[in-house]
């Protein structure tokens, strides 16, 4: 028995050390392992589900001390969740930045913690770059690019960017594919999605696997960098009225699925107060070019960009014109919409700004409220249900409101966690670009602006109007029919 215990031991130490040889020869981080991430990801869920479960045993509820006691709770679990993003990267930042932009969901300590996630994204090695770029390109960089600097000029949680000279003299921004981010991503979410169900069954009231849904549907898009491209060739055509904004030039001759090489546009992030005074740039007119855009591409086009965080946003004057000009990039994640749903949507928010309150019942049950339309206007919106029925363009936006929201997230999870599996896929995105666009709002201190209710209500008078005007034209014949007839009927007796 002694001399099998022997043996065995001999072949489990010889095993362990060709494969940790194997791993040091390979280069091959520990923290790409399916096995590692996974066991990282249950760990992590287990210690924060058994830290909810537990702490308030012995504490009653809606005391100051339970209060208290959950906001400690939160903090920590926000940080544990922080810290697992951070090591297993990729897809889980990418899931953590949309998590962290979710106000009107989860509460402060999440958001606030996960919000970091933005700056925080990982950086591949030059080794791994040229690599991607080997691979995909068949060049060697100098080949390719006249300079290319090795430090990028910001990652994120799927690729890097990095600038670079042309040959000819243009300067280039390459944006190059993380290697590994390809391979992980659909072992990542099916990771996540057992997780989830496994936290939904300890506490029912979570329900987040509308989440993992849209991380399913969208992920397989956002690594397609040529579909990135031609997006952003459409919503540079679709916009081109408008001169204040910038999309940068398509290189296609260097550009594949995992690299977009594109014109350079440098700038300040759209939430930097201090670059625009530096550079003399309007904050209020940034702010209502922002609120144009978007007004066009959510009502009247249906072709929204949907990650405008401040990093996708930089402001600048224009080189040629001197004018402020809104530069806007990453352009992988588009919500398309369909007709019905963009025109209830216009419908919807014509009836909030005026505070027609049978309007937003109405529209809003089209859109897949149903009982929970009140709900739904104030999450849509992020105003109080006070400020809702006074319209949301009369009532200014107060912090005491703010604090009220905030709070009252916490008390109706479950039925917030409801109305997001009742209502459109299509609306999910749009949730999340609502709330991107209003924390630049916030930061810029320019939120609830009379000039952006009057943009967005412009286009949606234009979206409806478009569409009615087959109905108009119909009407308008049927009209002009009768009066002919009249008029002959008319003369008839004159005569």
């Amino acid at each position: 028995m002694a001399n099998r215990l022997l043996k065995v031991s001999s072949l489990a130490t010889a095993v362990l050390a060709s494969s940790g040889f194997y791993l040091y020869s390979s280069h091959l981080d520990l923290s790409d392992l399916s096995v590692i991430r996974f066991g990282r990801a249950v760990a992590t869920t287990a210690v924060i589900s058994y830290d909810y479960l537990t702490a308030f045993r012995h504490v009653e509820n809606g005391t100051d001390e339970y209060w208290h006691l959950k906001s400690k709770v939160h903090r920590r679990s926000a940080e544990r969740l922080r810290d697992l993003c951070c090591a297993n990267r990729g897809t889980f930042i990418k899931v953590g930045q949309h998590l962290g932009a979710l106000d009107y969901l989860l509460p402060e300590e999440y958001t606030s913690t996960l919000k970091v996630l933005h700056s925080r994204a990982p950086e591949s090695s030059m080794e791994e770059i040229q690599q991607v770029i080997r691979e995909d390109l068949g060049k060697e960089l100098s080949e390719l690019f006249l300079s290319f600097e090795e430090k990028p000029q910001g990652a994120a949680s799927l690729a890097q960017v990095h600038k670079a000279v042309l040959h000819d003299g243009k300067t280039v921004a390459v944006k190059i594919q993380h290697p590994k981010v390809q391979k992980q991503s659909a072992n990542d979410i099916l990771v996540m999605e057992v997780l989830l169900k496994a936290v939904h069954w300890l506490f029912p009231d979570f329900a987040l696997m509308w989440l993992v849904e849209e991380a399913k549907k969208n992920m397989p898009l956002e690594l397609d960098f040529l579909n990135e491209g031609r997006n952003a060739e459409k919503v540079a055509d679709m916009l081109a009225h408008f001169h204040f904004l910038k999309i940068p030039m398509i290189h296609w001759n260097l550009s594949t699925k995992r690299i977009l090489t594109m014109e350079f546009a440098d700038g300040g992030q759209v939430n930097d107060r201090d670059y625009m005074q530096t550079h003399g740039i309007n904050v209020n007119e940034i702010s209502e070019n922002l609120g144009k855009m978007y007004s066009e591409m959510i009502f009247v086009h249906g072709f929204v960009h949907c990650d405008p965080h401040p990093g996708n946003v930089l402001v600048r004057k224009c080189p040629q014109t001197k004018k402020n000009e809104v530069v806007l990039l990453d352009h992988g994640l588009y919500q398309v919409l369909q007709p019905d749903f963009r025109l209830n949507y216009c419908q919807l928010w014509q009836a909030l700004i005026k505070g027609d309150m049978s309007g937003v019942e109405r529209y809003s049950r089209r859109l897949g409220a149903g009982d929970l339309y009140p709900l739904f206007a104030c999450v849509l919106t992020a105003r109080s249900w006070k400020a809702v029925n006074a319209g949301i363009s009369s009532v200014p936006v107060t912090r005491s409101e703010d604090i009220e929201i905030r709070t009252n997230a916490g008390l109706y999870l479950p039925q917030i966690s409801d109305l997001l599996n009742r209502v459109p896929r299509q609306m999910l995105l749009l949730l999340k670009t609502n709330d991107l666009l209003r924390g630049i709002e916030t930061t810029l201190q320019t939120r609830a602006s009379s000039s952006s209710f009057i943009n967005m209500s412009r286009c949606c008078i234009r979206a409806i109007a478009s569409d009615g005007s087959l109905e108009v034209e119909k009407e308008s014949n049927i009209i002009t029919r009768v009066f002919c007839l009249l008029y002959v009927a008319n003369m008839w007796r004159l005569l």
